[in-house]
């Protein structure tokens, strides 16, 4: 399968089922009571983390998910089905964002973990809820409201304890072929290393593992889109542990001074990350200029490894190194957790404007109208939009909602025309 870790989709939640408008018929009842039942709630679209699955490839060729509808309420009380969810499994690590806004709409790190990136809308009250005293057969219903619908682009993180990070042919995925049971490609060329590589390594004995991966090569100006680097600079941020794996035969404090550039340009934290050295192809040089490397490397401030990774020098103390550096899982995904948009629904606070529309008839005063918008008002006339004349007389009861005293301190008189999309009314002075 072909790596991919970046995908947008579209994704359509489900609209709720409308409430149903019923009255109770029975061959001896000439005049039976509402009995409209309520419509379902829609289908949401939710992201399911899963394992065994390293990139999206297997979700190109369907960029578009959308979820069942509810299903309208029916008489006798019956409610509409539930409409049926759309789950999107992806793999760990992959990260939601908001194409739109741009802001963190999922981020699955565990196995199993669920996010919903779109919600089904609520399904409608039938007329059987309406029933009061002084209503006893409300001819009216709700209708379901929409599901949500949005762009949603998808970024797969591999989650990796160890990233081994370097420019081409630094050897990183020899060493990883040594360290681990990994057999990535491997030739004395840059760019062999297309996508990357999780390998799995082990201390002896087997009671401890670590997952590893090779980093395609960084290049410089791999933060600005040059080369691979910027394809897969996102992996890193999901490693506990960097390894900084240098050729000591060519200029490795100058590339450990360039890498660490790209990864401060890229994302500063990186370099807050807990980190070493792996100074490879020792056997290519003698003793002295691997440890006048070694010392000049020393101003980093990280420990340095002087291994080689085609003859094994240096494997194992490297290998438990990196048991001892690893810093605990669940501390560090605590402090390293990104911040994902809450799922609350902030209602729009209620405003009135004012307008004065032209007379119907020459010689009449312009009528006063109070637009209210705001206030959760606008969104419940639109669910009576089918029934909207026969359920004037209920939807009069919001009036008072801390409607009528936002009118009265705009200045709204007796008699001025009160706008709540396409509902009307008149406003008159409540009496004490």
């Amino acid at each position: 399968m072909a790596f991919r870790d970046v995908l947008d989709i579209e994704v359509q939640a489900g609209k709720g089922g409308d409430g149903s408008m019923s009255f109770h018929r029975a061959k001896y009842l000439e005049k039976g009571g509402p009995d409209g039942g309520h419509g379902g709630r829609g289908g949401g679209v939710i992201l399911r983390a899963i394992e065994g699955v390293e990139s999206l490839e297997r979700l190109v060729g369907r960029r578009k998910f959308k979820a069942e509808n509810g299903a309208y309420g029916e008489g006798r009380l019956r409610q509409g089905s539930d409409g049926q969810d759309v789950v999107i499994e992806v793999p760990v690590g992959t990260t939601a964002f908001d194409s739109d806004t741009g802001k963190v709409i999922a981020d699955l790190v565990r196995v199993g973990q669920e996010k919903v990136i779109a919600r089904g809308g609520f399904g409608g009250r039938g007329n059987s809820t309406f029933v009061s005293s002084t209503r006893q057969a409300p001819r009216f219903a709700e209708l379901g409201t929409p599901g949500e619908k949005r762009r949603v682009r998808l970024e797969l993180r591999l989650i990796a304890d160890v990233g081994l990070v370097g420019y081409p042919n630094a050897g990183k995925s020899s060493l990883l072929a040594a360290l681990s049971r990994a057999n990535p490609a491997i030739a004395d060329y840059p760019f062999t290393t297309l996508s990357p590589i999780l390998g799995v390594v082990e201390r002896p004995g087997g009671e401890e593992r670590l997952t590893m991966a090779d980093i395609p090569g960084i290049i410089e100006g791999a933060s600005e889109g040059k080369g691979l680097g910027l394809e897969f600079l996102r992996h890193i941020s999901r490693t506990r542990l960097l390894v900084y794996v240098l050729d000591v035969t060519r200029d490795p404090v100058n590339e450990m001074r360039q890498l660490q550039a790209e990864l401060q340009a890229y994302d500063p934290s990186l370099l807050e990350n807990v980190a070493c050295v792996a100074l490879n192809k020792v056997e290519l040089v003698d003793a002295d200029l691997a440890a006048f490397a070694e010392d000049e490397l020393a101003g980093f401030g990280l420990p340095i490894f002087r291994v080689s990774a085609k003859e094994g020098t240096g494997l194992g103390e490297l290998r438990d190194a990196l048991f001892q550096l690893l810093p605990d899982r669940e501390l560090w995904a605590q402090t390293h957790a990104l911040e994902v948009e809450t799922e609350e629904v902030r209602e729009e606070p209620l405003s009135v404007t004012f307008r004065e529309d032209a007379p119907e008839k020459p010689g009449e005063a312009p009528e006063r109208v109070w637009e209210v918008h705001g206030g959760g008002f606008e969104e419940r006339i639109v669910r009576f939009a089918r029934h909207l004349e026969d359920a004037a007389e209920y939807l009069s009861l919001f009036k008072r909602q801390g409607l009528y005293n936002a009118l009265k301190r705009a200045g709204a008189r007796e008699g001025d025309t009160v706008e709540i999309g396409t509902f009307r009314f008149e406003y008159f002075e409540e009496k004490d």
